[in-house]
């Protein structure tokens, strides 16, 4: 049988995610561009209120990072009848899954707006907005599901021209609700979320559509209610310690994000505008890790280690390269990019600082996002979390309130210590990928599969 690894290329699975990741961005920085029309304020709660939501679409990752994962297993192995079962047992399980979170986020908004902190003045933005997007969660779970499943296969350019058509769809409903266009009425922050679920509900059945035409996958009514536990438990073996890592790194950064918030709100808004551009830099690391997560899956599933190994080292090199590439134009644009969200000086002085705190924070946020995404793909997905766990709450959120608060260097001290976690476990990351630990895993991966 042919290695299908092999047939995979880099920059043709990473481009089309490299976009889509982008688009996805786009929304929030769409968004965040329109609502700051009505105040800074405004903005700051719209960014808290969308860190809770991103906790909700991590952990949708439990299901869809693990169904990419032991889909790409099986097709390396060429057992595709195995893989539409992962499919279909993933669609259904990330759909309960999203339900859940949307009665949770709904019926507990306000109560988890108070728990982060957010002044009142600021709940009035931040609590119809979340309550809306919080209803329809299972929306973005089915979209996640469906999206993971596309790219287990190599179609990342379907996934990348929905959300291109969900982003526009996106954009002309926030320009009608937010600013009364064509009649309707000036909707504000609530409108800007009803543009935003409309648009993930056409996504969602467009998605639906791909997967019957690319793949052949219909999901029907028996996929929701019959979940075999054997799909399962390899789905969660893979999935529940890979979301573990990046919901670990959420949960500190809305800790920090409480921190900053004590600062004051213009300090909030500050880092609400920096990260929504350090993001873009972010999203070149995203899809040379997606993409490798794919060639090292269809490897690891076709008992090519070695092949495995090499590819993985250099994916990270060339996701090097392009961060900086992305990095270095941002922090030289942001000043103006910056001018487009806020008219104060100080705000945007302080975002372009932070900024440049960012050039060294990002190759070490290359490294993780790379070789762990290299880990899990191989099965070695519980070292990540445990020293995510350790790093996070020592290095990021300790160092955080020791430089932040107690030293009183404030935000700047709070990138500081973010950049030392980076650096820290990115080198730790590259040392188990080149000390060969995961191969165990691997092998063990490989020869259940073959069963």
């Amino acid at each position: 049988m042919p290695n299908t690894a092999k047939k995979l290329s880099l920059l043709a699975l990473a481009w089309p995610i490299f976009i889509e990741q982008l688009l996805h961005l786009s929304t929030g920085f769409a968004d965040t561009l329109m609502v700051s029309h009505i105040s800074d304020g405004a903005v700051a709660a719209l960014g808290m209120s969308g860190h809770l939501v991103m906790i909700c679409i991590i952990i949708f990752g439990v299901v869809g990072i693990g169904c990419s994962v032991v889909i790409t297993h099986h097709l390396g192995a060429q057992d595709r009848v195995g893989a539409d079962g992962i499919a279909r047992t993933s669609m259904g399980a990330i759909t309960w899954l999203g339900l859940i979170a949307s009665v949770l986020v709904c019926a507990l908004a306000q109560p988890i707006l108070n728990l982060v902190q957010l002044s009142p003045a600021l709940q009035v933005y931040g609590l119809p907005f979340l309550r809306i997007i919080g209803a329809t969660l299972f929306l973005e779970a089915m979209i996640a599901g469906s999206s993971a499943i596309l790219r287990a296969h190599g179609f990342t350019r379907e996934p990348m021209l929905v959300v291109l058509g969900q982003n526009l769809l996106n954009v002309t409903g926030n320009c009608i609700l937010l600013f009364g266009l064509l009649g309707a009425p000036k909707m504000g922050v609530e409108g800007v979320a009803m543009s935003t679920v409309f648009s993930r509900l056409v996504a969602c059945a467009v998605l639906w559509v791909l997967l019957k035409k690319r793949i052949g996958i219909s999901i029907i009514w028996r996929d929701f209610v019959q979940l075999p536990r054997e799909r399962m438990r390899r789905i969660l073996q893979i999935g529940l310690p890979s979301a573990g890592e990046p919901l670990c790194w959420m949960l500190a950064f809305m800790t920090l994000t409480a921190f900053t918030s004590r600062m004051g709100d213009v300090q909030l808004a500050t880092q609400t505008y920096a990260m929504q551009l350090v993001w873009i830099m972010v999203v070149s690391s995203m899809a040379i890790g997606a993409a490798s997560e794919i060639m090292v899956g269809h490897m690891i599933g076709a008992g090519d280690f070695e092949l495995a190994y090499r590819q993985l080292l250099r994916n990270l090199r060339v996701g090097l390269a392009l961060n900086f590439a992305v990095t270095l134009s941002v922090v030289g644009l942001s000043p103006w990019i910056l001018s487009l969200f806020s008219q104060d000086a100080a705000v945007v002085a302080g975002a372009v600082l932070l900024l440049r705190v960012g050039l060294v924070m990002e190759p070490g946020r290359v490294f993780n996002i790379v070789l762990i995404n290299g880990l899990r793909a191989a099965g070695d997905a519980r070292y990540p979390v445990l020293i995510g766990m350790a790093s996070m709450w020592t290095l990021m959120v300790g160092g955080s309130w020791l430089l932040g608060t107690y030293c009183g260097l404030g935000l700047v001290g709070v990138w500081l210590a973010m950049t030392a976690d980076e650096w820290l476990r990115g080198l730790l990351m590259l040392r188990r990928w080149r000390q060969r630990r995961w191969l165990p895993f691997a092998q063990a991966t490989h020869a259940k599969v073959k069963q």
